[in-house]
């Protein structure tokens, strides 16, 4: 029972940690669980703790809400996050109601003191009785989803307009409360997919460079030693794509490359195919993470709106925009509590400035790709035809890609690709 209580007792740390302090939980989690001597299974269990629960939060706040007599700020923060922790087991997992419910009053007294057990004893006999029909539900279908799976209203929203079915956005909600399998990336020229294969991944049909594995990928000798990295294989296409404009001795720039995932794929390419290389980061502390992976090219920290004259222009840039980040839902469960349509517009104006930042220092009949990990069109396609609107001279050069849209621009999703839902739009200055 110790590993068990422990188990949750860490899943407990975790999540005060991501709610209180803003850490990520996909960060945060696997350097806790490395340094623990929990078991295996154990930390399976404290996995689907972290991540399950920040993905259902708002369903399991509904049943709280719902069956406690104390409004929701009433109720102290560790006290709640131990209720959705102990809800997350009575209605997602399989553990069984009395061990759920004991486990976790005991972790309330641990955590928060011996005179929460009572209360947190009482709302979870209450809510393990309740089913999610029997609740108080909207009537409205977006508002209903909302409350069923888990997402914001707004961004359900962006869905509809994106989707235009209700059907689908169904579907993408539903893939979005999946926990992602980790992609891995055989950097070119450093390693190779059959040496991922070999130390047990599964190869990705499609790809020459990609492959999963369900282990933590800190067991392969490649990503050790930085020769492979651990990235989702949306943002691996996107710079593919990217990399079929290629053409020998030219200059590439990464606008916004921290923490490194893409600049390390783009810089291995350029190595073994010719080109210069430079990867430009506003954070000196995601510079130094850029600079881990990028081999010998340039690292500079600069705002990506106002790069120095002497960095010269380039024949091809890589704008990877801060965003929502919306599109990563299913590893970053959090980000959807934690974005606001304050946060959007915001982003879509430092968006719009980046892209024009970009276009001034890139020389006449270069290519500029804007990357997002979003599928909100505010922050895609909405973007893109605000900029050809203000700059006739950039044309579009269609995503060569079956799933490119009738304006030749890519949007993926994860429950059509399996993939988080990055968003790209080449286009060429005339």
């Amino acid at each position: 029972m110790r590993n068990i209580s422990d188990a949750r007792l860490l899943a407990f740390e975790v999540l005060v940690d991501v709610e209180e302090r803003g850490a990520y939980s996909n960060l945060v989690l696997p350097r806790i669980l490395e340094r623990s001597s929990l078991s295996k299974s154990d930390k399976s269990f404290a996995s689907e703790l972290v991540y399950g629960s920040l993905r259902m939060k708002g369903r399991h706040d509904l049943f709280i809400s719902q069956a406690s007599d104390r409004k929701m700020e009433e109720i102290d923060r560790k006290v709640l996050i131990v209720l959705r922790l102990g809800v997350h087991q009575l209605k997602e997992m399989r553990t069984p109601s009395h061990a759920a419910i004991n486990e976790t009053v005991e972790l309330a007294k641990k955590v928060a003191g011996k005179s929460t057990g009572g209360f947190v004893n009482a709302l979870l006999r209450k809510i393990d009785a309740m089913h999610f029909e029997s609740l108080d539900l909207p009537t409205n279908s977006q508002s209903r989803l909302s409350s069923e799976f888990s997402h914001p209203e707004w961004i359900i929203s962006s869905y509809f307009d994106s989707l235009k079915d209700a059907n689908e956005v169904e579907s993408l909600v539903q893939a979005n409360n999946l926990p992602a399998r980790p992609t891995l990336i055989a950097w070119p020229g450093r390693s190779t997919q059959q040496e991922l294969v070999e130390s047990g991944a599964i190869a990705v049909d499609g790809s020459m460079v990609a492959a999963t594995f369900d282990g933590n990928p800190g067991e392969i000798l490649a990503v050790r030693e930085r020769r492979a990295g651990v990235q989702d294989l949306g943002s691996q296409i996107v710079v593919e794509k990217f990399l079929r404009t290629f053409d020998k001795d030219l200059r590439w720039l990464d606008l916004c490359a921290g923490p490194g995932g893409k600049a390390a794929y783009l810089s291995s390419y350029l190595d073994l195919h010719g080109g210069e290389f430079v990867a430009n980061e506003i954070s000196s502390e995601r510079a130094k993470l850029v600079r881990h992976v990028v081999g010998d090219a340039a690292v500079v920290n600069f705002d990506g709106r106002k790069l120095p004259q002497e960095l010269g222009d380039f024949d091809r840039i890589l704008i990877d925009a801060p965003c929502t980040g919306i599109g990563a839902l299913r590893r970053r469960p959090e980000v959807r509590w934690r974005r606001t349509l304050q946060d959007l517009k915001n982003l879509t104006i430092l968006q719009a400035e980046l892209l024009e930042s970009a276009a001034s220092r890139l020389n006449k009949g270069g290519v500029l790709a804007y990357v997002t990990c979003s599928s909100h069109q505010a922050e895609t396609k909405f973007q893109i035809r605000s900029f050809l609107k203000k700059n006739a001279h950039f044309l579009r050069v269609p995503v060569d890609d079956s799933r490119a849209d009738s304006e030749g621009e890519l949007q993926l999703w994860p429950h059509r690709d399996n993939t988080d839902a990055m968003f790209l739009s080449i286009l060429e200055k005339g």
